[in-house]
C-alpha cells in the first residue's frame, strides 16, 4: 500500500507561511527567476477577484488593485519539504520526496493505515500546513486520490477508482 501526502499550492503556502495577515487578501506568486515573469500560484481571494495563472503581473493587478504579488521563498520551501519529509517519515521507512510538497510513502504493515495517515495531516494541520493524503495499492493511485482528497481519502480497489474518475482529473500539475 502506498500513501501520498501532498500539499496543495505548495509554493504559495511556503510563501505565506508567516504571513497570516495576508490571509484575507488576494495573493499571487510570481517566479522572478523566469525569463517571463508570470504569476505561478494564487490563492482564493485572488481567483475570486478574476486573476488566473500565467498571467502577468500587471493583467493581474488590472483584475485587482488590492491583489498582493509575492516572489517565490525558495529557503522557506526547502523547510516546508523537510517539514513534510519528517513527517510522512513517521509514517514508514520508505520515504519519497515525490515532487516539490508531495511525499509518497510505502508501507510494508497495513494496518491502522488510514488513521495514521489522518493523525499526520492532522498533525501537518495544526502547524498550519493545508495537507492532504490519498492511500491506495499503488502510488499513482494514492497520488489521484492526495489531489481528490478532503482532507483523507482512503482508495481500496484502484481499478474501481482509476475508471470513475474524469479525464480532467488526469491534467493535474
Amino acid at each position: 500500500m502506498f500513501a501520498t501526502i501532498y500539499l496543495p499550492d505548495f509554493y504559495l503556502q511556503a510563501a505565506l507561511r508567516h504571513q497570516p495577515e495576508l490571509a484575507g487578501k488576494p495573493v499571487a506568486l510570481l517566479d522572478d527567476r523566469e525569463k517571463k515573469a508570470v504569476l505561478i500560484q494564487l490563492n482564493r481571494k485572488a481567483e475570486e477577484v478574476g486573476v488566473r495563472s500565467g498571467m502577468t503581473p500587471s493583467q493581474g493587478l488590472a483584475r485587482s488593485l488590492a491583489l498582493v504579488i509575492k516572489g517565490r521563498s525558495r529557503s522557506q520551501e526547502k523547510l516546508l519539504g523537510e517539514i513534510l519529509l519528517h513527517f510522512a517519515g513517521t509514517l514508514s521507512p520508505f520515504v519519497e520526496a515525490t515532487a516539490p510538497g508531495i511525499a509518497t510513502v510505502e508501507f510494508t504493515d497495513p494496518r491502522n493505515l488510514g488513521r495514521k495517515v489522518a493523525q499526520v495531516v492532522s498533525q501537518l494541520t495544526d502547524s498550519e500546513i493545508d495537507a492532504r493524503a490519498g492511500i491506495a495499492p499503488t502510488a499513482d493511485a494514492s497520488f489521484l486520490a492526495a489531489h481528490l482528497a478532503e482532507p483523507v481519502l482512503e482508495i481500496e480497489n484502484a481499478t474501481e477508482f482509476l475508471s470513475a474518475l474524469p479525464l480532467e482529473v488526469l491534467a493535474i500539475d
